[in-house]
């Protein structure tokens, strides 16, 4: 043998793996799953919480069963996927590293834990029901295999479901109807009332209320303010772990008793804590309100704020848990959200403890909870329309939503337009008091109640203790950062600080008019205006997904042969359909509706000037184009052509050529509307000579880059854009994301620090994207202090400032290439 040749190295080689331990990942099992990795030549580190948080620095992966851990934030600002232990065994039976987003613990994506297959469905319904179980966190499989989950099918009679039945596989065998509810709903629901044989949801109405099946995740998180109560672990019962090497600081709003005060303090100090009176030397910050100094010190330093049913909750499970994770564990804002403390809002169909958390989530928002439904409300909150209240609120013209309505309204801390259809959605066999509390808060919402403008001038000697970013691992109580064990000698990394980064794909959604270029200054009242003509055009939106479906949903079949929900769609007569057909029959009508064509293209449009100022006519114009097989969208993704007058640098334009449409030119719309048919599109191919020698691109060459990109063409790259770049930071934002990369905005504070690019660029072989990062700006003068503390944050992490205009970004995304950055810097 010859010693000198190179060994074969494991699946895991280069790989370094932290295994976070929890109630469902006990220690034996990550013991157990540690020695598999390390039998692949992985490297293994598995966690000593509450001794020691993570320390991320070389980590390329974390195994977690669960999000809910103090480090998850830090992970996902520091780009390392956290994946659930299955994602092991899968690479090794394939022999590579899968894609770990399909296999995140995140309860976003709640689809997480399906592998689903379809049988005996046409293509296009196949695609679709694809697509949306692989944007929610499931997988799809082509044939049936061993790790399917779900057979989506419209009977039982397929090779799939004998195959399953004669080997009692646990496959669950649904409509697609249930998929199709679940995306509606952004919930994974209950597949009972969808399942074959005989599936409840295709029989006749039996005037009987769907009844809760599920517990739902608010125990403990019903009540935002249990000062009164006295914590259920009061007694001697020693808690092991939530307490360890913590300091608690209880705020003064929450109006405690000495008593109770004393009964936490021995609580906490026999967990092996300990209380204290100042907000810089506390790992945990309990309070009432979002509001005060301590409040917001504790907030930018990254300690965990919550309230005190949230530390009620750490004593009753002795878990550490999120205060993110659950609406009413977190403080509250005195006065309540803005729009609702007008509103008279009524519950119906909830029970139990889901109907005492959304009693006081409607208090905490400010709005006024009634017993019972009288003509003066505003609202009614229904988990099914199956009651005398919704039939009440139907003749006295009450909005009738579901509790989404209410939760998302709180998470996002802005009022949500019923006219989402998620919020007016009611399965007919689903009670949704089952998928009461998963709605989480969003940590960068959080970040206006302790980063206002009129607490900039806030200097270091009014705060003693360091600040840190809000996902920064944890932090002793005399301020020094722990470390991993000492035998790992190394150094951990400070995750970024501005940015979360999440695995969702990137979608598209004009907030104002299309043709507007990166050149009108992005104030605050711009940013209001824009965000109050998203909801303006909120119904639109929403009407053109719904058009973009053909008529049933996911499948057309199945509902077209069995749904009895079914209404036919009526269509207004041309005058001269009724002289030319006399007294026909409604039945032709309906025909009519059903010849449609089905959608051939899906067109998103740039600079139509025709339609500017003219709903009408667009609307008419929209209509036409349909029912010639013309599917009229806002969203990129979803774009089979572009259409614009020339080439132009818009944000619907340059986010398009990410995709590789076909770009023809606007005259295509206008012909095909003239002549009332639809044309070949290749005839309209779009020619731009003048600019594309001014740009130094081709159109073609761009779309040939972008196919091969595969939205990946800024991958593992950062991009930092000016806190008032003209356009908006968010324009930029949707540019870099839709292409791969990572977009934070510069704030010019000393917390920020650069991002580890080790997770986007693993495996890749551009050099540049591992030690380049970028500020994209505009030349005026008034920004360069910025470009000078930019390069020494960028020099500090190891990294080579690129500080480019705004120019660089968007002919680099139009080209679909990296151009070098020389002739744009500053």
């Amino acid at each position: 043998m010859d010693l000198d040749e190179p060994q074969p190295q494991g699946l895991f080689a280069n790989c370094s793996f932290a295994i976070v331990r929890s109630a469902t990942l006990t220690t034996k099992d990550a013991e157990s799953l540690a020695g598999e990795l390390k039998l692949h030549d992985g490297e293994v580190y598995i966690d000593d919480y509450p001794e020691n948080n993570l320390d991320l620095s070389g980590i390329t992966h974390v195994i977690a069963t669960t999000s809910d851990f103090p480090d998850y934030h830090a992970c996902c600002d520091a780009l390392i996927p956290v994946v659930k232990p299955i994602w092991v065994s899968h690479s090794l039976a394939k022999d590579k590293l899968i894609n770990p987003r399909q296999y995140t613990p995140d309860p976003r994506f709640f689809m997480s834990d399906v592998v689903a297959c379809v049988a005996d469905l046409p293509h296009g319904d196949a695609d679709a029901i694809s697509g949306g179980i692989l944007a929610m966190g499931g997988l799809f499989s082509t044939k049936f295999t061993s790790q399917v989950t779900h057979i989506i099918s419209l009977s039982s009679d397929s090779e799939a479901c004998d195959y399953a039945q004669k080997k009692r596989l646990n496959v669950k065998v649904v409509l697609p109807h249930w998929v199709d509810d679940c995306l509606k709903l952004g919930r994974k629901i209950d597949e009972q009332p969808y399942m074959l044989p005989d599936p409840e949801i295709l029989k006749p109405p039996m005037g009987k209320a769907p009844s809760g099946k599920r517990k739902t995740p608010v125990e403990g998180a019903t009540d935002p303010d249990p000062s009164q109560q006295q914590p259920r672990s009061a007694q001697p019962r020693r808690l092991r772990k939530v307490f360890k090497n913590k300091t608690v600081m209880l705020a003064g709003d929450l109006g405690i008793s000495q008593y109770l005060r004393d009964i936490l303090h021995e609580i906490i100090t026999a967990g092996g804590g300990e209380l204290t009176d100042f907000v810089t030397k506390a790992n945990m910050y309990i309070g009432k309100y979002r509001e005060g100094r301590d409040y917001k010190i504790a907030s930018r330093a990254g300690k965990d704020v919550g309230n005190l049913a949230w530390l009620y909750f750490l004593i009753q499970t002795d878990e550490w848990t999120s205060p993110l994770r659950r609406l009413l564990h977190y403080p509250i804002v005195r006065g309540g959200l803005p729009g609702f403390p007008s509103l008279k809002i009524s519950l119906s169909n909830y029970s139990g403890e889901a109907r005492t958390y959304l009693e006081n989530l409607i208090n905490a928002t400010g709005a006024e909870c009634t017993k019972t439904l009288k003509q003066d409300n505003t609202h009614l909150i229904t988990a099914h329309v199956m009651s005398e209240k919704c039939a009440a609120a139907k003749d006295w013209g009450i909005h009738i939503v579901n509790h989404l309505w209410l939760e998302e309204s709180y998470a996002r801390w802005k009022m949500q337009s019923i006219t989402d259809g998620k919020y007016t959605h009611f399965p007919k066999r689903t009670n949704l008091g089952d998928v009461v509390g998963h709605t989480q808060l969003d940590r960068h919402v959080l970040e206006q109640f302790f980063l206002s403008s009129e607490d900039t001038d806030m200097t270091d000697a009014e705060e003693p203790g360091p600040m840190r970013p809000m996902s920064k691992n944890t932090v002793s109580a005399g301020g020094l950062k722990q470390t991993r064990k000492a035998n790992r000698g190394q150094t951990s990394n400070d995750p970024p600080t501005e940015q979360l980064r999440t695995p969702v794909p990137p979608r598209f959604i004009p907030t104002g008019k299309e043709n507007v270029t990166p050149s009108t200054t992005n104030s605050r009242k711009s940013k209001e205006v824009a965000s109050a003509r998203l909801h303006e055009l909120t119904p639109d939106i929403l009407l053109y997904e719904k058009e973009r479906k053909r008529v049933g949903g996911v499948v057309y079949g199945g509902r077209r042969k069995a749904g009895e929900d079914r209404a036919p769609v009526e269509r207004k007569r041309s005058a001269d359909q009724t002289s030319a057909n006399g007294g026909e029959s409604d039945t032709a009508t309906k025909k009519i509706k059903r010849s449609n064509p089905q959608p051939t293209m899906h067109l998103i449009i740039s600079g139509f000037n025709k339609w500017v100022g003219r709903p009408k006519i667009e609307d008419n114009d929209k209509k036409q184009l349909k029912n010639l097989g013309i599917i009229c969208t806002s969203d990129p993704s979803k774009a089979t052509h572009l259409a614009a007058p020339h080439i132009v640098r818009t944000q619907k334009f340059v986010t398009a050529l990410a995709y590789a449409p076909l770009v023809i030119s606007i005259d295509f719309i206008d012909a095909c509307l003239d002549e009332n048919k639809f044309l070949n599109p290749e005839d309209f191919r779009l020619q731009d000579e003048e600019n594309e020698k001014r740009l130094n691109l081709s159109i073609e060459a761009s779309r040939e880059r972008a196919r091969n990109n595969h939205n990946q063409l800024l991958e593992g790259r950062s991009i930092y854009c000016m806190e008032n770049i003209h356009g908006g930071f968010e324009t930029f934002k949707t540019i870099v994301e839709v292409n791969g990369g990572r977009c934070l905005q510069w704030r010019n504070r000393k917390v920020q620090t650069v991002p580890s690019s080790r997770a986007d660029s693993e495996g890749s072989t551009d050099n540049d994207a591992d030690h380049d990062v970028y500020l994209v700006t505009d030349g005026r003068k008034e920004n360069k202090p910025s470009w000078s503390r930019f390069k020494e944050m960028a020099e500090e992490g190891g990294k080579v400032p690129r500080i480019v205009l705004t120019d660089w970004l968007l002919e680099t995304a139009m080209s679909q290439q990296i151009l070098p950055t020389q002739p744009y810097e500053v």
